[in-house]
């Protein structure tokens, strides 16, 4: 009875061990950079040839994002969707950057408070997310998504597939 007992405990003991060790994340390298550009103006129409920016749809069509120096990120601790905090019935994409990553995603989000960041993947405009607070912890959490096929899609686009 004593030896079972102690065969349970055991199993239990490392059973739990097992479940929380699955559920440690290992870092996501993307098929393709992440670039990570500040806003510096938008205006309607095409980019011109020469201007460093790029060209995204928007709801008036065509926009150019003009773009300043940014970061590339090639490998996150993790990137998924959530069920959002702020809006009921809702996801976002939470992006967990790795220690490497984080002092310079810092510096830029400290200078683009209140400003846009352009999410950029293969010369393509990912995503446009404001910025509402310096982000120092290197956890991203990006809003908007309308639901969850959303937020997927979103999630394969940064990962570059």
């Amino acid at each position: 009875m004593v030896l079972t007992l102690g065969l349970l405990i055991a199993a239990v003991a490392v059973t739990g061990t097992m479940v929380v060790s699955s559920r440690r994340t290992r870092p996501v390298t993307l098929a393709a950079p992440l670039q990570i550009y500040p806003v510096s103006q938008a205006t309607p129409g095409q980019c011109p040839a020469g201007t460093r920016g790029i060209t995204a749809q928007s709801g008036a069509g065509p926009t150019c994002y003009g773009l300043s120096q940014g970061i590339a990120i090639r490998k996150v601790a993790d990137l998924r969707v959530q069920k959002s905090r702020s809006k009921t019935g809702g996801y976002d994409v939470a992006v967990t950057l790795r220690p490497v990553d984080r002092h310079a995603f810092a510096q830029l989000t400290r200078a683009t408070v209140g400003r846009d960041l352009a999410f950029v993947v293969r010369d393509r405009l990912v995503t446009l997310p404001r910025v509402d607070m310096a982000i120092t912890n290197g956890k991203v959490i990006v809003t908007g998504p309308p639901d969850r096929a959303s937020a997927n899609r979103l999630v394969h686009e940064l990962k570059g597939t």
